[in-house]
């Protein structure tokens, strides 16, 4: 099908507005929200931008961890079991490869109640990394003696001689990525939380308020279990990418999900030690985010976490084919008890015919229709498992949990069907795992989208069908392309993916829509099918928080480091969160009368090698001093000394080839004593 310049246009601007960089497992169970340290907080599979070759799965764990949460701060427990798990093969049963992590706590000034001292650690752990590849049955150790670096407590703690006498970035952060002996990369450590929400209004009945979202994880730190692993490893025959028959070759589908096991049985001594026996106990996991945090019920919720996705999974179903969240989207049921929800449309007659609200039938009355030969709907393939009565969303939401979507009709775009959402479209994913469970399922052949290009979209899969049914470079024909953001979640899942808003969208039924099964303002033959609905669902489905709270790394492990305990204070900053990576909140230089608006004073490059350039505005001619400190306080450059300027913009370049690699913080100050200050991370 073509689409109309008013088409392009309609959808063309939001996507404009969407191409730059969420709680999902956060305290999502009553009994594994008492147990922190096992508790599974998020889990990305992504190829690495950087060496494409490879792919990084970054596990989660410990969630709401305050920067500033000494003297004991945070660790990972020394007798939980945390395992990463990777399906390759559908005719296998069970893991075809695990990793297993295994901590051990030690310490060594007992003394102290302080975290560290005169270059000891109280306390300090290591771990030990073992893989399987016969489904958990045999390990062999890949790292035997692998260092978490210290918790982030603070400049004195971590800089000075008084403390660990180091350099957080440099030796944390880079020097901590061990090599295990069977060509994986590995960074184990506390980090920044990637994943952004407003999850006080999500949890509030759905009480979304995007004008004045605040990010509920901001300035929250995690524990991190980063893996840069070659897809050659992971490929069920060894394959390099570079070998896939296409962008979207079956034989590189990856399923990834992560758990985390405790023995079956604590005994609590008298000398305030405790002691653990007994067979190991699955107490959580993750595979797709939001799974257990939203359709899973709450009375559900634990049984959930300890059941195995092969074996188990079958049990939940009927919480994707028919969502509680529909409810509250349809306003024939809830909408109305929820109307941030229920403003989302869900098409009731699609095409005239097809109602996917909650108990109706779908697309279950094309069972054993001609027309659905030879497409997935086809009861010789899949359709008797996506088409049933009175489970609507067997046909979508079922498969994008809990198998992955074949690159088969009516799974493609509407691009080039004519109408006809059962015809051949332009194919834009296919990460179908035939094995039934809840797994993040990736297709390692997809091309990466660089983050840095103007393409690049925190709505992932969502944004490559709008780019592939509206702009000009994709919609002139059904072929196969590389369209921006088909590497983008629900097809594996990127820092930067924002899940939360994508997972509303698809239970609104935009996925549908996709495909050509468009929302009820629709009239069938018309070549427009971007209507006010589907408009609607694109830019209303938003919580407001569209962004992690500071920039992440640019290479391996990518997650962003830790926040400090003195951060920590700084980092009640109000509703508005803190973007400490670009500034720290505070006025332009001259305090301009309330209700200006004024640009705020920003760093490029950030990160640095050599030098960066310090772009301020003043609202008034003043005098202006900038020192530049390091993050024990000492100063380290002096680029202005009380510099008369007229009001406007200005710059300065900072030489920083001289500074060792870390963070540096360049403060401004005008002749009132006004300041602000911007952060810079040199790394070279």
């Amino acid at each position: 099908m073509w689409l109309t310049l008013c088409a392009v246009v309609g959808l063309g601007a939001f996507a404009s507005q969407t191409n730059y960089l969420e709680s999902s497992s956060h305290r999502e169970a009553p009994m594994i929200a008492n147990d922190p340290q096992a508790d599974n907080t998020d889990l990305y599979a992504f190829r690495n931008p950087t060496d494409p070759s490879r792919l990084v799965i970054i596990a989660n764990y410990i969630p709401f961890q305050l920067p500033q949460g000494g003297p004991n701060y945070y660790f990972f427990g020394d007798d939980v079991a945390y395992d990463i798990h990777i399906k390759n093969n559908a005719t296998t049963k069970g893991d075809d490869i695990m990793y297993r992590f295994k901590f051990k706590t030690m310490n060594e000034d007992p003394t102290t109640f302080f975290y560290a001292r005169l270059g000891k650690q109280n306390l300090k752990q290591t771990y030990t990394l073992s893989k399987s590849t016969d489904g958990g049955n045999t390990f062999t150790t890949v790292i035997a003696e692998g260092t978490v670096p210290p918790y982030y407590a603070g400049p004195r703690t971590i800089n000075e001689k008084v403390g660990l006498n180091s350099n957080y970035h440099q030796e944390s952060l880079i020097e901590g990525i061990e090599r295990a002996s069977s060509g994986e990369k590995v960074f184990v450590g506390p980090v920044d939380d990637p994943f952004f929400i407003d999850i006080g209004a999500f949890a509030d009945l759905g009480n979304l308020r995007p004008d004045k979202a605040v990010d509920g994880l901001r300035c929250h730190n995690v524990h991190t279990l980063a893996l840069n692993i070659p897809i050659s490893v992971l490929q069920k025959d060894g394959k390099h990418p570079d070998q896939a028959k296409s962008i979207l070759d079956s034989d590189f589908v990856l399923g990834v999900w992560a758990s985390a096991s405790r023995p079956k049985i604590t005994v609590r001594e008298p000398n305030g030690k405790m002691r653990h026996q007994g067979p190991m106990v699955q107490v959580s996991r993750l595979g797709m985010p939001l799974t257990n945090e939203v359709i899973i019920p709450i009375g559900r919720k634990d049984e959930w976490n300890s059941a195995n996705p092969y074996k188990d999974d079958t049990k939940y179903e009927k919480y994707f084919t028919n969502p509680e969240l529909a409810l509250y989207i349809d306003n024939t049921a809830f909408g109305d008890a929820v109307p941030q929800l229920g403003q989302l449309p869900l098409q009731t007659k699609s095409l005239g015919v097809y109602d996917f609200r909650n108990g109706q039938d779908g697309l279950f009355p094309l069972l054993n229709n001609p027309a659905v030969k030879g497409t997935a709907l086809d009861p010789a393939l899949f359709g008797n498992y996506l088409l049933r009565k009175a489970a609507p969303r067997s046909v979508d939401l079922l498969p994008i949990f809990m198998t992955g979507v074949p690159n088969l009709a009516p799974y493609q775009l509407a691009t080039g069907k004519n109408g006809n959402p059962l015809a051949k479209g332009k194919p834009f994913v296919n990460n179908f795992l035939p094995v039934f469970g809840d797994m993040l399922r990736i297709n390692v052949s997809t091309p990466v989208t660089p983050r840095d290009s103007p393409d690049f979209s925190r709505l992932g899969l969502v944004q490559a069908a709008v780019l592939g049914l509206t702009d000009p470079r994709f919609n002139a024909n059904a072929d196969f392309q590389n369209i921006p953001n088909m590497d983008g979640f629900p097809n594996g899942r990127r820092l930067e993916d924002d899940v939360v808003d994508i997972s509303t969208m698809a239970v609104s039924g935009v996925v549908l829509a996709a495909i050509g099964l468009w929302y009820d303002d629709y009239t069938p033959g018309d070549p427009n099918p971007v209507t006010p609905d589907l408009l609607k669902v694109l830019t209303s489905a938003n919580d407001g928080i569209n962004a992690n709270d500071t920039e992440f790394l640019k290479g391996f492990p990518f997650v962003a480091q830790p926040w400090t305990g003195l951060q920590g204070n700084d980092c009640d900053c109000g509703d508005k969160g803190m973007m400490e990576a670009q500034s720290i909140q505070g006025m332009n230089l001259g305090l301009a009368p309330a209700g200006i608006v004024m640009e705020e004073i920003k760093t490029y490059p950030n990160p640095a090698s050599e030098s960066t350039t310090i772009r301020y505005n003043l609202v008034n001619e003043t005098a202006v001093s900038m020192k530049v400190f390091d993050t024990a306080g000492r100063v380290v450059a002096t680029p202005l000394r009380n510099k008369q300027l007229k009001a406007g913009v200005h710059e300065v370049t900072l030489d920083v080839s001289k500074l060792g690699n870390g963070i540096y913080y360049a403060t401004m100050q005008n002749r009132e004593g006004k300041s602000q200050t911007v952060k810079i991370v040199v790394s070279k």
